[in-house]
């Protein structure tokens, strides 16, 4: 098993880069912050994006994975994007780890544009999104006329310092976007219970996480690749609840989800209130006992 954290981007960075630095400190293997404009509970509070954020956690850091959950293309054109993450891979000595997503309706939804999308378009628009990104990083020069995205002779240079590109993790829980994820992911991100907005405990979401990863397998044998070359990366916190309660209830959680098939499990960083509640203490208690439970 791998260890992430989730570091809410709430935080004057004064305050807010202890918490990566900690992070690393801990050693947890990878790191990771939203990508939101505005975010549920934080719409009317302090909320800073992705970008600058993962940018001066490059500098502050050293070791650890970093990371976006997820990338949207309620946000960004995938040139933009691509630009974007060349340079935090650069400044970070190749250690971004790409997350991508379909994007969900809300404020980032509906901010910019007159009216929402529907889910077949947001569906068929994020296929469009993980390809033209896919190549943009892939190769020098770019051109693309899709139904959604348009690239015109798109020059990428630099390119990523990871050969062939940035990994992508890839969210998704339909039939399309586990082909996605086959077809370009190193990981897939799962937050457990598709369209849930409640957290539960974490023992309820074991029958669905283990129904993902054998559609996530099934698509993999039906390109003809080898499931166990994709990461399967378990969000809790948003609907899989309980697993900082205490550090014997972390490590039983983490013990079933590897049961289930899962890789790698990221928390959220406590908060004082909700969302995400806990106490540091027990994060700080259960990183002296990460490497016992660690895999490579």
């Amino acid at each position: 098993m791998r260890f992430g954290i989730m570091i809410v981007p709430e935080d004057r960075w004064q305050t807010a880069r202890l918490k990566w630095r900690q992070a690393e400190q801990m050693g947890f293997d990878h790191a990771w912050t939203y990508d939101h404009l505005n975010w549920r509970a934080f719409r009317a509070k302090d909320w800073f994006t992705a970008v600058p954020t993962l940018t001066a956690a490059a500098v502050e850091t050293e070791r650890i994975g970093l990371g976006v959950l997820v990338a949207s293309p309620n946000l960004r054109h995938p040139v933009s994007l691509a630009k974007d993450v060349t340079a935090i891979d650069d400044i970070s000595g190749g250690r971004l780890i790409l997350g991508l997503g379909s994007g969900a309706e809300g404020f980032d939804s509906t901010m910019t544009r007159r009216a929402p999308w529907s889910r077949r378009e947001r569906t068929a628009r994020f296929a469009e999104y993980v390809q033209l990104t896919d190549l943009l990083l892939r190769q020098p020069v770019t051109t693309f006329d899709g139904r959604y995205y348009v690239a015109h002779e798109v020059y990428s240079y630099p390119l990523c310092q990871q050969e062939p590109r940035v990994p992508f993790a890839i969210a998704a829980s339909g039939a399309r976007g586990m082909r996605l994820v086959a077809e370009y992911g190193s990981y897939w991100v799962t937050t457990g219970e598709p369209n849930r907005f409640a957290s539960a405990p974490y023992e309820q979401a074991l029958p669905v996480l283990r129904q993902q990863v054998e559609a996530l397998e099934k698509a993999c044998l039906e390109i003809g690749r080898d499931p166990a070359t994709v990461a399967r990366l378990l969000v809790t916190g948003p609907t899989v609840g309980g697993v900082l309660a205490s550090p014997e209830a972390f490590f039983d959680a983490a013990g079933r989800f590897a049961e289930a098939g899962i890789t790698d499990v990221v928390v959220q960083w406590p908060r004082p209130d909700e969302p995400f509640p806990g106490k540091v203490e027990v994060l700080e208690k259960v990183a002296e006992d990460l490497d016992r439970h660690r895999i490579t």
